[in-house]
């Protein structure tokens, strides 16, 4: 589609949504990351995934590797890390904060949390490898007309290269289908595969063999601080081959004069749940195997298609195209920051979704710090679930883009945390309901981690429980409500018992808390109703209330929760402009810390608005100024999605930029973020929150929802002044299809599936195919699904400028549209209709 034009092709994708037509937007060809060498390291080998197995694919012509993982090779043993003596000292940390005596409340923290573990506990276990499959080619190492790609669209992965003459295939895929890895090998000549098939594990202890015509991995998972290896796992390689022969060497299998082979991979494990080891990695190597033996390949390949394409068609996105798409992908990574490839933000964006169906499918684990993909037996920060921020951000973009049920894992592991983390709030706060701090694992630990500095941070429930109550407002499922309640309300009962009062016994506070992981003037976390803690207990308040008025029960409770929700401390403005990140104004016009914990309320809270609380709306565009741009990878990621909520796409495409230069620190975290060759997130080193959390925030810039409406085209940059998307979903349970030119929405359509009103707000003004009602500013949404819980704006400081005014929000034109379940909207710019030159009007 180089040159094409994009008025033609935003016309055609309407036709195409209208019925008229079956293509889609652009060339699948442009869902692909390519490369004209093999990998030579694994930031730039190419991931595949089924949600359960993963691997890292080098595609070297002589020896090629596949770094293997399975979901729930951990190292340890079920066990909690709860510290003891933690509830005999909660009072004294108290006091000494009340008091002022911030350091000394970390002092006496840390005599009973330490920043390593002892005996006593332990910080969390690491998620592991299995092992390596390498398949050696002998006489492959003069090779030429080299390719290497990875099909995101069909989820398939491939080399190709010649030697003397021969071109040699390799295709590999993850089947969720029939939980195999699968790599065809074949020739454009008969008798021409030869190889042999190897395993290689740095696990202590494992044992390869071969047996009944299969290679064999048996393994044990490491032993972690107090917790003994205990994961059991099997993996399997099946090879069924086309002519030739297939010997035993030892440990390793070789093919000879092959026409062609299939090379299947399996693996088991005795992990059952988080507090069950009885399971059988025998029979679960076993099973898939035995049943894809009597298939043929083709038919495997094409489940597993069909499969990825039922989840990844369901979002199309054209930002337009230039020859810079036509180029290797590691190369248009260097170019981008000053050149213009507005393709490689929309392969960037898909690429997004391709790991969230790769890394996290129903039944399995959810995506931890690095996805499913992780070479190391004790990988950076243990490859855990970071929830103070990563693993949320995994989760961003499932409901937007359309992967709600890839939403299931985390789901079931908060149904885990209920319980690990019911025996936390109980041990250690004397609390009902349940708590998870900063840091959990496959065992659901709940505990503070890290040391008092890092780790005293009881707020991971409340950040997690969001995201059920996010995935109620997307989808309207009352079943799921019901079976989600106990969350919400566990979440809620537990800060009904910790909340404690403050000083000047009007507000209730989480204490001890901490803005997570930043400093403040003092010299450590510690303190008293930080902000980010007093959104997130706002909400969880409100999430409970919500439920429980859907559900029709515990009205006792709700007027409890309502009662206490009046009583957090309000959202303030500090002495230069800024949102406050602490109660006390604290904050430092230099702190250019990767965290942004207090601006929680503007992304991915719905606490700040341009309509409802301008000067909070103005302070958190100040406080993110002064924070900067640059950061880690993931940091620049949430910054994305913040601008995008700021109205500014300018903004948020320059993080975009910034997200997308090339990192070069493969191992150690120097501060500056990135992105690795294979365009994997840089924190560095690699973290897949980033990833996510660009793909997150792109979809923000498009199509908002948090906020009371549907709010079309928010956060446009210049940049993509053409442009096409299809298929993201918002609150309500729409689904949203547009089309613009020249930077103007020109049509939009929207599939309603639960009913009721659709809210839409848009630059420019619309007609559509059925009755508008125009909406005054600040009039409720009838529609449930969009009610706003009341946020006091803030009072500005009484010496300084509005920074509301240096940044004046475009007028917008706002609407109501009755829907009924299964109708749709045609909306259409008021210009276009009439055939004039659109015109945007600002304040």
């Amino acid at each position: 589609m180089r040159g094409m034009n994009m008025s033609r092709i935003g016309v055609t994708a309407w036709f195409v949504w209208m019925g008229l037509g079956s293509v889609l937007i652009g060339g699948e060809d442009l869902n692909r990351l390519w490369y004209a060498q093999p990998a030579s390291q694994w930031v730039e080998a190419l991931p595949i995934g089924n949600g359960r197995l993963g691997a890292m694919v080098f595609g070297i012509p002589s020896l090629d590797r596949l770094q293997l993982n399975e979901d729930t090779v951990w190292a340890g043993e079920p066990g909690n890390n709860l510290p003891e003596g933690f509830r005999e000292v909660l009072p004294k940390v108290r006091a000494l904060i009340r008091d002022g005596h911030f350091k000394d409340a970390e002092a006496v923290l840390m005599e009973v949390i330490p920043q390593q573990g002892d005996e006593r506990m332990n910080h969390g276990m690491a998620y592991q490898p299995v092992g390596d499959l390498l398949i050696e080619f002998p006489g492959h190492d003069n090779w030429d007309n080299y390719r290497r790609e990875l099909d995101i669209a069909n989820a398939l992965c491939s080399t190709r290269y010649s030697v003397d003459g021969v071109v040699f295939t390799r295709e590999y895929f993850a089947s969720a289908v029939d939980q195999v890895i699968a790599v065809r090998l074949s020739s454009s000549e008969k008798s021409r595969i030869t190889c042999k098939l190897g395993f290689s594990s740095e696990h202590g202890k494992h044992q390869i063999s071969v047996a009944d015509g299969m290679l064999l991995l048996d393994g044990v998972s490491s032993s972690m601080e107090n917790k003994e290896g205990r994961v059991r796992f099997q993996a399997r390689v099946m090879p069924a081959i086309e002519g030739g022969s297939l010997e035993v060497e030892g440990n390793r299998l070789a093919v000879k004069d092959a026409d062609a082979v299939v090379v299947y991979v399996a693996i088991g494990t005795n992990f059952k749940n988080f507090r069950d080891l009885g399971g059988d990695p025998k029979r679960l190597s076993l099973v898939p195997l035995s049943k894809v033996k009597t298939r043929d390949y083709d038919s495997v390949r094409a489940d597993h298609v069909a499969d990825h394409r039922r989840l990844f068609d369901r979002v199309v996105l054209d930002l337009g195209e230039n020859d810079a798409a036509g180029k290797p992908t590691d190369q248009r990574i260097r170019e981008f920051f000053d050149g213009n490839d507005p393709q490689l933000v929309s392969l960037y964006f898909q690429y997004g979704r391709y790991l969230l169906i790769a890394s996290s499918r129903p039944g399995t684990q959810p995506a931890n710090l690095q996805g499913i993909w992780n070479e190391h037996l004790f990988p950076p920060w243990d490859s855990k679930y970071t929830v103070n921020i990563n693993a949320e951000m995994n989760y961003w973009p499932a409901e937007p883009t359309n992967l709600a049920e890839l939403h299931e894992p985390l789901f079931a592991m908060l149904e885990d945390l209920v319980e690990s983390g019911g025996d936390a709030a109980r041990e250690l706060y004397g609390a009902r309901g349940w708590v998870v701090h900063h840091n959990t694992d496959l065992w659901r630990i709940a505990g503070p981690v890290d040391g008092g500095f890092y780790g005293m941070w009881p707020m991971g429930g409340a950040w997690l429980s969001q995201h059920a109550w996010q995935h109620y407002l997307f989808s309207g499922d009352q079943a799921f409500l019901k079976r989600i309640y106990p969350v919400l309300k566990g979440a809620a009962l537990f800060y009904v018992d910790v909340l404690q009062e403050h000083p000047n016994g009007e507000w209730l506070v989480v204490s001890p808390g901490m803005s997570p992981e930043n400093a403040h003037v003092h010299g450590t976390t510690l303190c008293a109703g930080a902000t980010m803690d007093n959104q997130l207990v706002y909400d969880v308040f409100s999430n409970a209330m919500e439920a429980a008025d859907q559900l029709g029960v515990d009205a006792e409770w709700v007027e409890e929760w309502r009662s206490m929700r009046s009583r957090l401390p309000p959202m303030r403005i500090g002495r230069f402009g800024q949102l406050q990140e602490w109660l006390e104004d604290w904050d430092r016009e230099d702190d250019r810390h990767r965290h942004v914990s207090h601006l929680y309320g503007l992304h991915p809270g719905d606490q700040v608005s341009p309509y409802a609380t301008p000067n909070l709306f103005g302070a958190a565009r100040q406080s993110l100024e002064y924070r900067g741009d640059e950061s880690t990878g993931w940091s620049m990621g949430w910054k994305v999605n913040l601008w995008a909520r700021l109205l500014d796409g300018n903004r948020a495409l320059k993080l975009i930029r910034e997200q997308l230069t090339p990192c070069t620190n493969i191992d150690g975290y120097d501060g500056k973020g990135g992105t690795y060759p294979n365009l994997f997130d840089a924190h560095p080193p690699f973290q897949i929150d980033g990833n996510f959390g660009c793909t997150s925030g792109i979809s923000e810039m498009l199509v908002q929802s948090h906020d009371g409406f549907v709010s079309l085209l928010p956060a446009l940059p210049d940049a993509w002044s053409s442009g096409s998307v299809k298929g993201l979903r918002t609150r309500g349970g729409f689904t949203v299809n547009m089309v613009w030119k020249d930077g103007v929405l020109t049509h939009a359509e929207i599939h309603s599936a639960l009913g009721g009103v659709c809210r839409v707000r848009s630059h420019v003004s619309l007609v559509c195919d059925v009755p508008m009602n125009p909406v005054s500013e600040g009039d409720a949404n009838p529609n449930p699904f969009f009610r706003k819980n009341p946020v006091r704006d803030a009072d500005l400081p009484s010496a300084g400028s509005n920074p509301v005014s240096q940044h004046a929000i475009r007028k917008t034109f706002l609407y109501d549209i009755e829907t009924i379940p299964g109708s749709v909207l045609h909306l259409r710019h008021a210009m276009e209709e009439r055939g004039d030159a659109p015109m945007i009007v600002c304040e």
